[in-house]
């Protein structure tokens, strides 16, 4: 598991140096054991509020198995998603999803909005936070300080 969340933090690493916020996120697909798909954020790059390294790897993935929906496939992520993102792994029914660092303002799985709390979520996967969460904050840190100074 360490080793998927190493490929997100690979892909965040990407990312900010492409001047993205350093985001990444791996499917993997564990039997067999592969991965189908990772990226970073690549908002200002594609110019699209969507391209979310999640919503990006989302798609990837289900473009690889050639099916919407993702069944008993895990996703790796190294901040806690946004309700856009919360929202797209429910609809791609993610068996697992491993996130790295919290997000008290923008998160949606453990803070704000709960999406998989809720009455109208139909799919709810297992949810470990907190992964690998000093790597990923350090990137986010140096990211923003850098991005203010």
């Amino acid at each position: 598991m360490r080793g998927f969340m190493a490929l997100a933090l690979e892909e965040a690493r990407r990312a900010g140096q492409r001047g993205e916020v350093p985001v990444g996120a791996v499917v993997v697909q564990p039997s067999p054991l592969r991965v189908l798909a990772s990226s970073g954020n690549r908002t200002e790059e594609l110019c699209d509020p969507s391209a979310h390294a999640e919503i990006l790897a989302l798609r990837a993935a289900a473009a690889e198995l050639r099916t919407p929906r993702l069944v008993g496939c895990d996703l790796y992520v190294t901040l806690e998603p946004c309700a856009m993102c919360a929202t797209a792994i429910s609809f791609a029914r993610i068996r697992r999803l491993y996130f790295a660092a919290y997000d008290v303002k923008g998160g949606a799985v453990d803070h704000g909005p709960r999406i998989f709390s809720r009455i109208t979520c139909h799919h709810r996967p297992e949810v470990y936070g907190g992964m690998d969460r000093g790597a990923a904050e350090t990137l986010l840190k140096a990211f923003f300080r850098a991005r203010r100074s």
